[in-house]
């Protein structure tokens, strides 16, 4: 099972200039649909007065959960390029906006597509490439008594706690490696008097 992704650590930016326009670029690490729109928002409230906010976006390790937008910009001018540019990198989770603020002259089809693509590379160039691996969530239910038996789990497989609730009645939540998953539930089962159940984000 391939659980590992390459993406990007964390936010750049680039400009582009070309007869007047001015190309914006912003490059982002994003988990979800709705993290992209949120930063879509965010820029067309911060450039308002700007004419085209062109994207591409790429989710998952699939290559079904990808968007492309032209914004008003010639068919094909704008998002395919941009989206072109992360598949060259083999990036996903990754999403780019470019902002355009027209200068006066038309740059024809030939110029967008030069424009948008060298703009997107240079965003993606400007930022650091990472490899990250699909993590697993699970939450885990247990009392107090039963703590050292689960803590040695935790502490064998290396698991990373995100929370935790030390109570009569204990409450962590760990994350795991996908791939290491199946092995990690079996253990947890074996655990007398341990709930525990995967969570949905």
């Amino acid at each position: 099972m391939n659980d590992s992704y390459l993406t990007i650590a964390s936010s750049s930016e680039s400009i582009y200039k070309e007869k007047g326009s001015k190309f914006l670029a912003f490059a982002f690490q994003i988990q979800n649909e709705d993290e992209f729109k949120n930063h879509l928002l965010n820029l067309k409230k911060n450039h308002h007065n700007a004419r085209h906010f062109c994207y591409a976006y790429k989710l998952g390790l699939t290559d079904d959960n990808y968007r492309y937008n032209d914004d008003g910009e010639p068919t094909n001018s704008a998002g395919i390029p941009i989206y072109g540019q992360i598949l060259s990198k083999h990036l996903t989770n990754v999403g780019i906006i470019i902002v355009r603020y027209f200068g006066g002259t038309k740059l024809g089809i030939g110029g967008l597509v030069s424009a948008y693509k060298t703009v997107a590379k240079e965003v993606l160039e400007n930022a650091t490439i990472i490899e990250k691996t699909v993590q697993n969530f699970y939450e885990l239910y247990f009392d107090y008594e039963i703590m050292a038996e689960v803590m040695q789990v935790v502490k064998q497989n290396q698991l990373h706690i995100e929370k935790q609730v030390f109570e009569t009645t204990c409450f962590i939540e760990i994350s795991i490696r996908q791939k290491e998953a199946l092995h990690l539930e079996g253990l947890l089962e074996k655990i007398n008097n341990l709930t525990f159940k995967k969570s949905e984000y």
